[in-house]
């Protein structure tokens, strides 16, 4: 009897259990629609977009890295300060006893140096630099990552976009390969090769925080590429590389407070940097087209007092008279809506546009006049240079 009854028990165990395990068995098997599994997930939603497969993300630059630095130097400027003669040696009652010592009228010279860095950028030793590294310098030597150092002389400098260029005689010279900002975006893995504090090149990381920064304040022509990669004292006139390895920019300057790194780095777009070395070369000099104008940017109250509520454009705050913009029938309070037939948004545009115009040539220019659109035609000067622009030394290359 009891056999009877634990035989019962088990058949009934075994029902059960397929009972409960069947429907997973069935979905499993496509006969039955897993309405558990259903319930549990709760309602599907579809992605606005698929998930990114990334693929070959790179684990280290180094082969970007090992192309470019061999072609970024270190520069040191050194220049000699006259000394200021104390005011008891110019006394006459001094003089009378103790005679003239200011030795002959030599007075003692105080040596300044400086540190920056450049890139080699062709093989015949034209170096890129910043002009504020090697101004009124009496001599410039630069470093090589190989060992080598050698005297370079200035070429030309820029003082409005502070670049300037140098020449080595060195044989051999490594050369940091040419790429382009143009299609540069905001995210994109960047590095910052130099010398920051003389410590010897270094390499820092970050990526492109912006594009086409201006009205900065730092030089007179800007369009800047922002990035958070560390630039530091010594850093300036140094590389900003893709990550390939090719140049983009050259380093110019840092936003902060505590004169240190703070995230906030500019270079100089390698097209703008490729442009000016092409005519210091060519003529020791920039030529820039000049419309003889001053420009604002336009704000709310600007927008109501000249009945200009809507659009993109810069308003004119002064004219020179005499000037071309005069000549051509332009006026204060015009305001630039397009110069050879390019859009102007901001005064930034003005100042670019007319800047790439060649002197001695007619434009078109369209303006906004008491509500009304004026068209004239505007011959383009040459804008004046300063004397500051011009090569600010020629050192004795002699070694």
């Amino acid at each position: 009897m009891m056999a009877l009854i634990k035989k019962q028990i088990k058949i009934f165990a075994v029902f059960f259990t397929l009972v409960a395990v069947s429907p997973f068995i069935l979905a499993k098997l496509g006969f039955w629609e897993n309405s558990f599994a259903a319930a549990s997930t709760g309602p599907k939603f579809k992605a606005a977009y698929a998930p990114i497969q990334y693929q070959g993300a790179p684990l280290s630059y180094a082969e970007a890295i090992s192309r470019a630095s061999p072609g970024v130097v270190s520069i040191h400027s050194t220049k000699q300060i006259p000394q200021e003669m104390h005011p008891i040696f110019k006394d006459p009652f001094f003089r009378q006893f103790f005679g003239d010592m200011r030795g002959g009228g030599q007075m003692p010279q105080e040596l300044q140096s400086g540190i920056g860095s450049g890139v080699i950028v062709t093989a015949d030793g034209y170096i890129l630099t910043n002009n504020h590294v090697i101004a009124g310098a009496d001599e410039i030597k630069i470093s090589l990552a190989d060992g080598r150092a050698g005297i370079a002389k200035v070429v030309g400098a820029d003082l409005d976009t502070d670049l300037a260029i140098l020449k080595v005689d060195l044989d051999n010279l490594p050369v940091v390969a040419l790429g382009s900002s143009e299609n540069v975006r905001v995210g994109d893995v960047v590095f910052a090769i130099g010398n920051p504090f003389n410590v010897g090149v270094t390499v820092t990381q970050g990526i492109v925080s912006a594009t086409h920064r201006t009205e900065l304040g730092i030089n007179t022509f800007e369009n800047f590429i922002q990035t958070d990669a560390a630039i530091n004292p010594g850093n300036s006139g140094g590389a900003l590389i893709d990550a390939h390895g090719n140049l983009i920019g050259i380093n110019n300057a840092i936003y902060t407070r505590t004169g240190g790194y703070q995230g906030i780095g500019f270079a100089i777009p390698v097209e703008m940097a490729q442009d000016i070395m092409g005519q210091l070369i060519d003529k020791g000099h920039v030529t820039r087209g000049w419309l003889g104008i001053t420009v604002h940017k336009l704000t709310d109250d600007l927008r109501k007092s000249l009945n200009y509520p809507k659009g993109d454009g810069a308003v004119i705050a002064s004219v020179i008279r005499g000037g071309p913009a005069f000549k051509a029938g332009i006026r204060s309070g015009d305001i630039v809506i397009s110069l050879d037939d390019k859009n102007i948004v901001d005064p930034n545009d003005v100042l670019q546009f007319a800047s790439r115009l060649k002197p001695d040539t007619a434009h078109s220019i369209a303006v906004v006049r008491n509500g009304d659109t004026h068209d004239f035609r505007i011959e383009v000067g040459k804008r004046p240079t300063l004397e500051t622009q011009k090569p600010t030394a020629q050192p004795d290359t002699k070694k």
